[in-house]
């Protein structure tokens, strides 16, 4: 058995709930212990200009493990629209502003989307996940979620853009699915399995 504390360069506790599940899971020979930013004490800004996902998760966890001193994971991830060219991309989280209400979000998004045609509406979420070591080691590894933009919001389970984000395959939202389903099969779900075993490797 393969065991580790670390530290989550987040603070969003909906997020923290899905990455806990998956990597204090201990089936696969590997258990991380995680805490988030504010459970470990630690207050930064960190400012996400990298112009990829992977950019960005490797700022953060590089930054934090140089103020803590411990091993280090963050992440980046965000909703790919085919129809916006691929917006909100990494801007996911800003897109309409910082401070704007998910709700708000996804009714502007599927107001942009109305004149999409069935075959148009495809889009995808991407988790690029990255670990930062003391030793200056670090490891990158990315997961994608493929779906279509819905008509309108349906679902209570999730965060963000999961409403409106559909998948054909289990003729539901993100945020209809149960949080054992979408710990599964998720961009995040699979960026941090595959995380886990490349540290599984690493030590």
């Amino acid at each position: 058995m393969v065991e580790a504390d670390a530290v989550f360069a987040t603070s969003n506790p909906g997020k923290m709930r899905e990455i806990r599940a998956i990597l204090n899971d201990a089936h696969d020979g590997v258990k991380i212990s995680v805490q988030s930013m504010a459970e470990a004490g630690i207050e930064a800004e960190i400012k996400e200009d990298g112009a990829t996902f992977e950019a960005n998760a490797l700022k953060k966890a590089t930054f934090i493990m140089k103020l803590c001193g411990k091993i280090v994971l963050a992440d980046d991830s965000g909703l790919e629209i085919d129809y916006l060219y691929r917006m909100p991309g990494v801007l996911s989280a800003r897109y309409f502003g910082c401070n704007t209400p998910y709700e708000v979000k996804n009714k502007k998004l599927l107001e942009m989307m109305k004149d999409a045609s069935d075959e148009q509406r495809t889009a995808r979420f991407i988790c690029a996940i990255a670990a930062a070591f003391p030793n200056g080691r670090v490891i990158l590894r990315k997961g994608v979620f493929e779906g279509v933009i819905g008509i309108k919001p349906k679902g209570e389970n999730g965060f963000g853009y999961d409403p409106i984000f559909y998948v054909p395959e289990y003729k539901m939202t993100a945020a209809e699915m149960p949080a054992e389903l979408k710990n599964a099969i998720s961009h995040r779900s699979k960026a941090l399995r595959r995380m886990k075993a490349a540290l599984r490797e690493a030590f």
